[in-house]
């Protein structure tokens, strides 16, 4: 066959998993599920069966399979199988509806199936309207063809196919915090990118570390964590296949004993509102990180004083791959997203595209390596996003005079008050602080006068006795802290607040 002038052999999965195997990790564990410990030897020749039985399903390269898949062993020898087959693999959500399902398999036309047996009810009464749908492939058993019978009996290695690092390599569907998902198209490149750039250079991930992630594996940040950066440098992961819950966790944290821990606001929040978190000296953690959503300095605060070590709060998003801003160990400002990962640049635009002075809100823009090339068959909202090497965020930012970044806000959730700009997420990191808040949303709301001002939605920490005079207090508890006009003038008490599968409040809902 021809080779193409400058032709660059590159395959994400040849990187990331049989470097291991040359440096003598074959034995060495990669991977504990609920089925126990699975060495980089297991792994290795997981990913090549199921790339063999890719090929005799008749599913070729370039085209997309779809991984609906809990966290076990099974993800990463999918995802990385189907990689070094050349084959596109779209992890998708878990948690999504039948709606959502449909969606996804006619919007990507996938070829081929691959889901956990308790989710496959929301697939089957559509199956049969995907004309490009091939097979279904089914992790335990039911009337398709179980995963664990199409592995049988093939080969245990593999050609990688000829790949490039600019070739297209796998999909991840965002998280819909503002509406349908959108497929986010993904290079061979992109993986061990973030995996030397943040991972490795500015979190300092050893191949002694256990790594731990409760953002799952079909997550931007969750790949990243529990796939990418283990792998990466021959570490071991763990993966919890159910819901991240505080007693899941904590029962991990104490009795597995992770050196790093990845989690999102809500969830430290939780753990520490419950009395079964591991305080110093009853775990092996010697570093945690937050993305998702800002981290508010106080959580931060108490965290640290009950678990001993430090969260890293940092910003990524699914069209970056993983985070590109981030706080470091020998750099740590509470309240701050930290500054740039080094290999990516920053800028802070205004409305009118050019750049604003230091001190002021901004759009934050990217450039990377890990970048997205596009959205699928989403071609204006492509242009919006993908600017040349600008990547938009869809946050606001202001730098502060010593460079450190402080979140603002999405850019839909910002809101004009007395005509200043009014960072929703202000408002939440000073409720937060009160002992009566265990999580908080603010919104826009039009009041009497067709003017917009804040609203507050609380889950309190405990049910209040009287909540109109529990919301005075936090109202007074707010001026004390900010400016007064950022106060907000309506707070609403909910059981709980509308979340993505990935822990993001939808404040769009909130609005609604």
């Amino acid at each position: 066959m021809a080779t193409q002038e400058g032709f660059a052999p590159y395959n994400a999965t040849v990187e990331l998993i049989d470097h291991n195997i040359v440096q003598g990790r074959a034995d060495k564990i990669a991977v504990i599920d609920t089925t126990g410990s699975h060495s980089y030897q297991q792994l290795s020749d997981g990913i090549n069966q199921f790339a063999n039985a890719l090929s005799d399903m008749g599913i070729e390269r370039e085209q997309r399979i779809v991984l609906c898949l809990n966290d076990t062993i099974d993800f990463p020898v999918c995802f990385l199988g189907a990689i070094k087959a050349g084959v596109i693999p779209v992890p998708i959500n878990t948690r999504l509806s039948e709606k959502d399902y449909d969606y996804i398999l006619e919007d990507c036309r996938a070829t081929g199936l691959i889901v956990s047996e308790d989710l496959l009810p929301l697939f089957e009464g559509h199956l049969a309207s995907h004309a490009a749908l091939k097979s279904v492939v089914v992790s335990g058993t039911s009337s398709h063809q179980s995963l664990a019978d199409l592995l049988t009996g093939q080969p245990g290695s593999f050609a990688a196919a000829d790949t490039q690092k600019d070739d297209m390599c796998f999909w991840l569907y965002t998280s819909g915090t503002t509406g349908m998902p959108k497929g986010t198209v993904h290079l061979h490149g992109n993986l061990m990118a973030t995996a030397r750039l943040y991972a490795q250079d500015t979190l300092g991930i050893r191949e002694d570390d256990v790594m731990f992630s409760a953002a799952k594996l079909f997550f931007a940040y969750g790949l990243g964590n529990g796939l990418t950066f283990p792998f990466s440098v021959g570490a071991t992961v763990i993966l919890l296949e159910g819901p991240p819950s505080p007693e899941a966790v904590c029962e991990i944290l104490a009795q597995q004993k992770p050196t790093i821990f990845y989690g999102v606001p809500t969830l430290f929040g939780m753990l520490l509102a419950s009395d079964i978190l591991p305080k110093q000296g009853e775990h092996n953690l010697r570093v945690c990180t937050s993305a998702g959503e800002a981290l508010p300095a106080d959580l931060l605060s108490r965290w640290q004083q009950h678990v001993g070590v430090d969260i890293l709060d940092g910003i990524g998003s699914t069209e970056m791959l993983h985070i590109f801003l981030s706080n470091r160990s020998d750099d740590l400002r509470p309240g701050s997203t930290g500054k740039p990962v080094p290999g990516y640049d920053i800028r802070l635009t205004g409305d009118d595209g050019l750049p604003v002075p230091q001190g002021e809100m901004g759009a934050l823009e990217i450039s990377g390596p890990s970048s997205a090339l596009m959205y699928w068959n989403q071609r204006s909202k492509s242009l919006d996003t993908f600017q040349g090497p600008w990547t938009r965020a869809g946050d606001k930012y202001r730098q502060d005079e010593e460079g450190y970044f402080i979140y603002c806000g999405r850019t839909d959730d910002m809101m004009k008050v007395g005509g200043i700009y009014v960072s929703p997420f202000e408002v939440e990191a000073a409720l937060i602080e009160h002992d009566s808040v265990l999580e908080v949303a603010v919104v826009g709301k039009a009041d009497a006068d067709e003017l917009i001002k804040p609203k507050a939605i609380i889950v309190p920490s405990a049910k209040a006795e009287n909540p109109d005079i529990l919301a005075e207090e936090l109202k007074s508890f707010v001026k004390s802290k900010l400016a007064a006009y950022k106060y907000p003038r309506w707070i609403e008490f909910v059981d709980e607040l509308p979340k993505t599968a990935t822990g993001k409040i939808q404040r769009f809902k909130l609005r609604d």
